[in-house]
């Protein structure tokens, strides 16, 4: 184009421009005829030839208008002209010339003929303007403001109906749809900004704000409404009108803060009203106070019911927030299953935020709401002396704190320290007070017992009784009983938590109410012996022979033949029958006193606590362990101390025994102190005076047994304790058993009248000259008192049961003082010669043959005791002294006999002295 130009300019050509403001007015345009334009437009013309010309003009004739191309062609002139050269050279610019020259032809052609196409249509539009432009124009604008009429119009409505909404929102609000309250006031705003333009709708703005705060203040009550009584409905509009205000998060922070306003407004009415009702005035000085100070006023009578509605409106308030909990894991459940992976992918990091904030924020509160419940029960748990409390009230309070443990384990597996501190404080206090009680209570009971047979069934066991029903439960008193019907009932079933069993209703803080035992004990026989039922089934229900076998109902029965019988047997022999089973269970029903009975209820109500408390169990262990060891000592204090057997030398009090009592008498018994010496204050509280036995009890009585089986209860009730869940007081328990040697002594020594037996040896002539073949009599008088002694124990067996070990005890002592009794009197010898030394050893064993007839007892003891004795007659005055050494069983007497009587005529004064002098060596550090 510039190439164009240029060449135009040196041609004198005007550029389409000048041509076009050269022209005069349209009327002398001269327009170019048909015939010329034809022409133009049939000339041949070979573009590709004219565009070559065209390109080979140099570039520095098109530079400037200015270029002289004359002189530039003539610079060009080589030194030495060629015509012929020149004249092609000549003939090259005027092909350049031509070319360019007609393409610049063609364009000035071309834009004359443009510029008359401009000035008709500018004709033309000039006509068209003056014959429709007005009219229409006129027509536009006037559709133009209609249109605006009618906007105006409808944002007038728009805003008439914003400022109405008020009306719809109250509506909204008090039918509690906060959810369509929320959305329709953030339309309203939306709405609001679009209309900003007008000067009401800054009113309407701060209208809808106002609204808005007051929409968010209704929905925070309603949030405060979920902590005591949770609807999912309520809450679900809840949570959702929160979602729509963008403030999940502001919802969790002040849910929390309701939760903990809930726990102190609920705990501080139940109380703040039982202490108005107790105090039976009108005294507005109890709402003034603090929570702590107010559990002080609790009466002792309204404790519990105080107690049982604090746990019961406590637990409404921690059921809502695992109700809570429960809803937002449903919801996030929900929005994972609904929500496709892509969708899932794309969602915003702020839902994502709020989900992680709110789990985290539940989570924690789990633990922050079960300690300020914690912390709101210890202050009532240690606002009243619980030491003066009933047993059963006791139980009650530490069943329900229990549960109350058990539900904030299953709350937030929290293990409760605060409230075990709490009760174990109370506890230690109230086991101390009530264990010194049941101290005394136990020694007034021993110093009144006679020791007779308590009447028990014979199917009697500690079970039965009231204080061990919980055993027979296989739970925890803190467990529900609908929990144990459930696991029972179906042992594969999972079992169920106390917040799914009561998720829709009740409480598990009535069930120490409603499942109370009231069931009555029935372990007393009558008549001494058996229920009544028992006795009228035995004297009266021989009418009914169904349970009697065929053999029964037969006069007779021929065993050699097997003759058929020629009658059904009689009444009596069926009553005969059944009197004999009855007389049977008799002799097994449990040997027990009344104190043995008391002791065994009070192990009974020791272990409940244990059981339901386990922080002090055990401090109960160590007081279970002071009853037994108190009752063994009361044992061993009024039947087996006896000054006699004790410096007999044989060895009836073990060691380890010996030991034990020795622990009991200086940790447990109050001695008597000599006047003006008093021990510390603390330490002889935690004493108890020695018991004394009953005037009643006649130990002195050979003629009756009856305190060898009483007593047997002693180690019979200490056994029990091994079964139980928690072995109670084992060195007590492993020792009792080693009672029945100090114990039975005495029964064995008022047995048989060894005294006489004495009387009679000593009248027996021992230096005969020829030997005997009949023994003494005072061998079958000492057998007929052992076969009246095995009959009274058989007496005594129909009515009473004797335990193997005991029978085994009192043979096993009887015979011991016998064997001891025949070596006291054979060292009572004056006189005796090698035949009385053979009749000695024939009245033995004619003892020892009869004896083992009438008891199953083996060895025999002390035996070998007697027959060393009789044999050491025999030794020789050096044998002597080495047996003098090796056997300190026999006494000083026993022993000095043997030298004065055996080997007197054998050897002289000195070696008699010697003998004499080793004989009281030995017996020097007994002295």
């Amino acid at each position: 184009m510039q190439k164009i130009k240029s060449l135009m300019a040196r041609q004198g050509l005007k550029s389409p421009q000048e041509s076009m403001a050269d022209l005069s007015p349209v009327e002398n345009l001269r327009i170019p005829s048909k015939e010329e334009l034809r022409e133009l437009r049939e000339q041949p013309i070979d573009p590709q030839a004219e565009q070559e010309i065209i390109d080979s003009i140099e570039e520095v004739y098109f530079s400037n208008d200015s270029f002289d191309m004359v002189q530039h062609e003539l610079e060009k002139l080589p030194p030495e002209l060629n015509l012929q050269e020149l004249e092609e050279y000549r003939d090259k610019l005027k092909r350049q010339q031509a070319a360019e020259l007609e393409r610049v032809t063609a364009l000035q052609t071309n834009l004359q003929l443009a510029a008359v196409i401009c000035t008709n249509a500018r004709r033309q539009l000039s006509v068209a303007k003056e014959g429709f432009t007005g009219a229409s124009l006129g027509l536009l604008a006037n559709q133009r403001r209609r249109q605006l009429l009618t906007g105006l119009l409808k944002s007038l409505r728009t805003i008439k109906t914003l400022q109405r909404t008020d009306v719809r929102l109250s509506e909204m609000l008090e039918e509690e749809d906060y959810p369509g309250a929320i959305q329709l006031c953030l339309e309203c705003q939306k709405a609001a900004s679009t209309f900003k333009h007008y000067s009401c709708i800054s009113e309407l703005n701060s209208k809808l704000q106002d609204t808005l705060e007051q929409i968010e203040e209704q929905l925070d009550v309603a949030l405060s409404k979920t902590c005591k009584h949770f609807d999912v409905s309520h809450y679900t509009k809840v949570q959702l009108a929160y979602s729509l205000l963008g403030k999940t998060q502001t919802a969790m922070d002040q849910l929390h803060m309701h939760f903990t306003q809930a726990i102190h407004n609920t705990v501080f009415q139940v109380v703040l009203g039982y202490v108005e009702l107790c105090a039976g005035n009108a005294d507005t000085k109890f709402q003034k106070m603090q929570y702590k100070d107010l559990c002080t006023h609790i009466t002792l009578d309204s404790y519990i019911p105080c107690l049982t509605d604090l746990c019961k409106a406590l637990w409404e308030v921690m059921l809502s927030y695992h109700r809570t909990m429960q809803w937002h894991e449903e919801q996030d459940k929900q929005e994972t299953t609904s929500t496709p992976d892509g969708a899932a992918a794309a969602e915003s990091d702020e839902v994502l935020v709020d989900r992680s904030y709110v789990k985290k924020k539940l989570e924690h509160g789990l633990t922050r709401i079960w300690q300020d419940v914690q912390l709101k029960v210890k202050a009532y748990i240690l606002g009243t002396d619980m030491s003066n409390f009933k047993y059963d009230d006791f139980i009650v309070v530490l069943d329900v704190i229990s549960r109350l443990m058990q539900v904030g384990e299953e709350f937030c597996s929290s293990k409760s320290e605060v409230l075990q501190e709490s009760i174990k404080r109370q506890s230690v206090n109230y086991f101390k007070n009530y264990h010194r009680a049941r101290l005394e209570e136990l020694r007034m009971f021993l110093e009144n017992e006679t020791w007779e047979l308590c009447p028990v069934k014979s199917n009697f066991n500690i079970a039965q009784l009231h204080e061990f029903k919980f055993m027979g439960q296989c739970r925890s008193p803190s467990v529900s009983p609908s929990r144990q019907t459930v696991s029972s009932g179906s042992p594969a079933q999972e079992e169920l938590s106390l917040f799914q069993q009561y998720v829709q209703e009740g409480n598990p803080f009535e069930m120490h109410i409603e499942h109370k035992e009231e069931e009555t004990e029935d372990v007393l026989a009558s008549n001494g012996y058996e229920s009544d039922e028992l006795e009228k089934s035995v004297y009266q229900d021989y009418d009914s022979d169904s349970d009697v076998p065929e053999e029964l109902k037969q006069d007779y029965v021929d065993e050699q033949t097997g003759d058929v019988p020629l009658k059904s047997a009689s009444r009596e022999t069926i009553r005969s029958k059944k009197k004999s089973d009855y007389n049977l269970n008799k002799t097994n029903a449990p040997i027990l006193t009344n104190t043995t009975l008391n002791v065994i209820r009070l192990v009974g109500k020791y272990m409940q606590m244990m059981n339901i408390l386990k922080p002090i169990a055990f401090d109960v262990i160590h007081c279970v362990s002071q009853l037994f060891d108190y009752y063994l000592y009361a044992v061993y204090t009024f039947f087996g101390r006896n000054d006699m057997y004790e410096s007999s030398g044989l060895g009836l009090i073990s060691s380890r025994l010996r030991t034990t009592l020795n622990r009991i008498q200086e940790s447990l018994i109050d001695m008597v102190r000599p006047a003006g010496v008093h021990g510390p204050t603390e330490d002889r509280k935690e004493k108890v005076p020695s018991p004394h036995l009953s005037q009643l009890v006649v130990l002195t009585n050979s003629g009756t047994l009856y305190v060898a089986s009483t007593l047997e209860q002693c180690v019979d009730f200490l056994s029990l304790s091994p079964s139980s869940p928690i072995t109670f007081g084992q060195s007590t328990v492993s020792t009792a058993s080693e009672l029945r040697k100090p114990i039975y002594w005495i029964v064995a020594a008022k047995a048989i009248d060894y005294e006489q037996m004495l009387l009679m040896m000593a009248g027996v002539k021992w230096d005969i000259r020829e030997i005997m073949s009949q023994h003494n009599v005072y061998v079958d008088v000492l057998l007929k008192e052992f076969e009246q002694f095995n009959k009274r124990l058989g007496d005594v067996s129909r009515h009473v049961r004797i335990p193997l070990p005991v029978s085994n005890v009192l043979w096993e002592h009887c015979i011991r003082l016998a064997n001891r009794t025949l070596v006291e009197g054979y060292a009572n010898v004056k006189k005796c010669s090698n035949e009385g030394r053979a009749l000695m050893q024939l009245d033995f064993q004619q003892f020892l043959m009869k004896l083992e007839k009438l008891t199953d007892l083996r060895p025999i003891p002390d035996k070998e005791f007697v027959e060393t004795y009789i044999k050491a007659y025999y030794l020789t005055e050096n044998d002597m002294e080495q047996f003098i050494k090796n056997h300190r069983e026999y006494s000083m007497k026993q022993l000095a006999n043997l030298v004065n009587v055996c080997l007197g005529s054998h050897i002289n004064k000195k070696a008699r002295q010697k003998l004499l002098a080793a004989i009281d060596d030995i017996d020097r550090p007994k002295r």
